[in-house]
């Protein structure tokens, strides 16, 4: 190749040149060296829209040309058939102005029917957690979580899945899970509420990836206190195929924060991911201990040059993986001095007055009294 471009400089060697040094502005145009916090917005608690409750926001994601955000609830039917809510969100240089529901959409199965709740069909119920906005086709990709119930006398299994859908909620579609994302009755595969918690296009749509939030089981435990991290497996899958083509390993942190009282339930996992560019992602990483009010949110940089297809890896605890995802910190919301809860969504948003890009998330209420519907608003530098 060196011969080559020596040999004949004079016809390639200047389009050689422009193709790099397009290739090099677009990797700094999307990289992020850090992030300004500038505001944030609070909705009142279960506010009523079009004869839902809106609340248990777990993901948001920005159709730029209807200047619009998508944000998944993660009612299982319980309150209102499963859905997705459409809003605007008015920004400023000093922070969120407004954030308004617009629209409401049922999410629908294969059937055109309204999924059901518990009581009425146990083993068909979804647990919405993602939702992404493709504008090649103008669908939305949204993942559940499952089900996992395994006590004595009583055994439910439902696998997590990954739908694509219109924007009116019907699905179209769906993705194959890969073998070790079934749900068993043994410990081994996915968690009960651990599964599938993240989901992102790359930067060309051809690749989406998924997040598991937890460990599985034969990956060896969840995250604890102190040097005790977990590992947990990102997904990759072919959109044209719909084909599961690679897995690689990340390393989620430690639990932040002794529980009270001790002893009592803890968890550190990963409730979504977010592609800055064809080889980062953005990761956050959401800490919760009983008795702490808040959680500890950390967001990070994770490198997926170098690091190795570990889909053919029975088990992440046995044959740990020495070309994982590198990870950076970026940011952790404990530094903004504030009430940070259960943060579950991220999404570029729209470019600030300043002409920088912007970044949004969104915490998920649980529909609890003590608990907020956040929205936090940051510029990308």
């Amino acid at each position: 190749m060196t011969f080559f471009l020596r040999r004949y400089s004079a016809l390639f060697l200047l389009p050689f040149c422009f193709l790099c040094c397009t290739t090099q502005k677009a990797a700094m145009e999307n990289a992020i060296s850090g992030l300004r916090f500038l505001g944030e917005f609070d909705l009142p608690h279960r506010v009523p829209f079009n004869g839902t409750t809106v609340g248990g926001l777990s993901s948001i994601d920005y159709n730029k040309a209807r200047d619009e955000y998508y944000l998944i609830c993660d009612d299982r039917s319980d309150i209102n058939p499963a859905r997705y809510y459409t809003a605007k969100i008015a920004i400023s240089n000093s922070g969120i102005d407004t954030v308004q529901i617009t629209s409401v959409n049922t999410l629908l199965n294969v059937n055109g029917q309204v999924y059901p709740n518990r009581k009425q069909d146990s083993l068909h119920v979804p647990d919405p957690e993602a939702l992404r906005y493709n504008p090649r086709n103008n669908t939305i990709v949204w993942c559940s979580e499952g089900e996992r119930i395994v006590q004595q006398g009583k055994v439910l299994l439902e696998d997590p899945a990954i739908y694509i859908a219109n924007l009116q909620g019907q699905t179209v579609d769906s993705f194959p899970l890969p073998a070790n994302l079934h749900m068993q009755s043994i410990e081994k595969g996915p968690r009960r509420n651990g599964v599938l918690e993240g989901l992102t296009f790359s930067p060309d749509y051809k690749t989406l990836y998924a997040s598991v939030e937890e460990p599985l089981y034969e990956d060896g435990p969840r995250a604890g206190l102190g040097d005790t991290s977990g590992w947990i497996r990102i997904i990759q899958y072919n959109m044209e195929t719909k084909q599961s083509v690679a897995q690689y390993a990340y390393r989620i942190d430690p639990v932040a924060e002794e529980p009270v009282p001790r002893g009592a339930f803890i968890v550190n996992g990963v409730p979504d991911i977010l592609a800055i560019n064809e080889h980062q992602l953005l990761v956050t990483e959401r800490s919760f201990s009983t008795g702490k009010p808040t959680c500890n949110i950390r967001v990070y940089l994770a490198e997926l040059n170098g690091a190795a297809d570990i889909s053919g890896v029975a088990s992440l605890e046995q044959n740990p993986p020495r070309q994982l995802l590198r990870k950076t910190l970026l940011l952790n919301m404990n530094t903004l001095h504030r009430w940070i809860d259960n943060v579950e969504g991220a999404t570029f948003g729209p470019v600030l007055p300043n002409g920088h890009k912007s970044l949004l998330f969104v915490a998920d209420d649980n529909f609890a009294s003590g608990e907020r519907t956040q929205f936090f608003l940051f510029e990308i530098q």
